[in-house]
């Protein structure tokens, strides 16, 4: 199927030079799962937009007049290391641009990329991680790029804080703040959760949302599937949460794992998405310009800071 538009959106609110909103597709799949199929998640995904009211009732906005490019899907997938580069540059070159970058994956080692490119553009960044998983092994399977390494860097360069963890290997405490840790069984018990979370954060705030942080009930279609998530409405309290007290530089939604027998997972991640820039949006007009307020000097001042590779821009 040919998507030339996010959600079927008219091409005048689908133009670069005007949108305020970039999506990245990154149909990358390396490592063997439960599930496979997250190769196939961004255009599901896309799909599964076209056939979505744009109108969001609880905001009372149509975000997609804040205008909103496809980007090229990133395709590389000669190795994982090449993928993390490929994602890392192509993040980077659109933040530059001044844009509110947002990706779509794919497996989540994706995030790694998309975390080290917002990384070295906004200044003292927090990692919001919502997951079922740590993801903070220093390596796995002898590689720094699998997914089981997500936020390993992160836990090291930026302010990181892991929301609905419930699955994890004993190693990996050994990177795990776990003040900044909000495991799923003491979130079931504490209603407070949410706003310690936000105490915590600083200003700006980057969201990687592995979607396996969501109750296998509402979502059974990620990579690795694991009981006892978040739910909907409690997701999206959260996030609203968020969005209003925080500068939210961009986010990324990885580890969908479509199913050609059911589609409803489909429909929840098209809204989630939704949602999100929803709620980054809702309190500007489309005609008002946009600032993502990263930080030229600082990008100059730390592009090689933190990171072995040169940046080359």
């Amino acid at each position: 199927m040919k998507i030339n538009t996010y959600a079927g959106i008219p091409e005048e609110f689908a133009k670069l030079e005007s949108a305020k909103v970039v999506l990245i597709p990154v149909p990358y799949e390396g490592a063997n799962t439960p599930q496979s199929g997250a190769s196939k998640g961004p255009e599901a995904f896309l799909e599964a937009s076209e056939a979505m009211g744009l109108y969001d009732i609880e905001t009372a906005t149509e975000v997609y007049k804040q205008g909103i490019y496809l980007a090229d899907a990133i395709k590389e997938t000669g190795s994982p290391e090449a993928m993390v580069k490929a994602v890392h540059e192509t993040t980077k070159k659109y933040i530059k641009k001044n844009k509110f970058v947002t990706i779509f994956g794919g497996e989540h080692s994706v995030s790694i990329g998309t975390i080290r490119a917002f990384n070295e553009t906004f200044n003292n960044l927090t990692v919001l991680h919502l997951d079922a998983y740590a993801n903070l092994n220093k390596t796995y399977k002898g590689s720094p790029f699998h997914k089981a390494c997500a936020v390993y860097e992160a836990s090291q360069t930026t302010n990181l804080i892991q929301v609905g963890i419930r699955s994890m290997d004993g190693i990996e405490k050994t990177f795990m703040d776990e003040e900044k840790t909000y495991f799923a069984h003491e979130m079931a018990v504490d209603d407070s959760w949410m706003d310690n979370a936000i105490d915590q954060m600083t200003d700006n705030v980057f969201i990687t949302f592995d979607l396996s942080a969501l109750d296998v009930s509402i979502l059974p279609h990620s990579g690795n599937p694991e009981p006892g998530g978040l739910f909907w409405y409690e997701t999206l309290e959260f996030l609203k949460q968020v969005f209003s007290e925080k500068n939210v530089v961009g986010f990324d939604i990885m580890e969908f794992c479509p199913n050609e027998n059911s589609k409803a997972s489909n429909a929840l991640v098209a809204r989630l998405y939704s949602k999100m820039i929803s709620y980054k949006f809702q309190n500007e007009d489309a005609e008002d310009s946009y600032d993502n307020s990263f930080d030229n000097s600082y990008v100059n001042k730390n592009s090689n800071s933190k990171f072995e590779e040169e940046d080359d821009y």
